[in-house]
């Protein structure tokens, strides 16, 4: 017998026993079992952020549009009416931009690109209320574009609804 063979076994003792094979596959089952609710959990949370970011960016949009008209109102820019509230009358308006009878040498556009929902399971859109519309209200006015909400019935992390954030 020579020192490989003395170290490594006969050829038929080499591999892994049954009963090896089947504690590893438990180990594995065990750990696998702990980590996929923890990266569901990631994914979350990563998609709760992107709702978070994506409401305030187009908030933030309607209220310098809000200011602007202000400002055009102000400085006698532009003629309003009487049911004029000053919000733009679609989401693509944010996107089109506005030069406010002179009150910018071009069009100001105030969203490159209209973020989407990542909750948006069934391609409903943003849920929209105009200035007339109640805070809570899930039925769109639909004379201008004063807030957005998220049209998913699904619960946060935090246990409000996405709808009400």
């Amino acid at each position: 017998m020579n020192d490989w063979q003395r170290v490594t076994g006969s050829p038929a003792q080499r591999g892994l026993t049954l009963i090896e094979l089947l504690i590893c596959i438990t180990i594995l089952a065990i750990l696998a079992s702990v980590a996929l609710p923890m990266a569901e959990l990631a994914v979350t949370r990563t998609k709760e952020m992107e709702l978070r970011r994506s409401l305030r960016e187009v908030r933030s949009a309607l209220d310098a549009w809000k200011d602007d008209y202000d400002k055009a109102v102000e400085q006698k820019k532009i003629i309003t009416s009487i049911n004029e509230t000053g919000y733009p009358e679609s989401l693509e308006k944010l996107l089109e931009g506005n030069d406010w009878g002179g009150l910018y040498p071009h069009k100001r556009r105030y969203l490159r690109r209209l973020p989407v929902d990542p909750f948006d399971e069934y391609e409903e859109g943003w849920g929209l209320r105009s200035y007339k519309d109640e805070p809570d209200s899930t039925v769109y006015g639909g004379e201008d574009v004063y807030d957005i909400y998220s049209q998913s019935t699904r619960i946060g992390l935090d246990g409000t609804p996405y709808n009400t954030w």
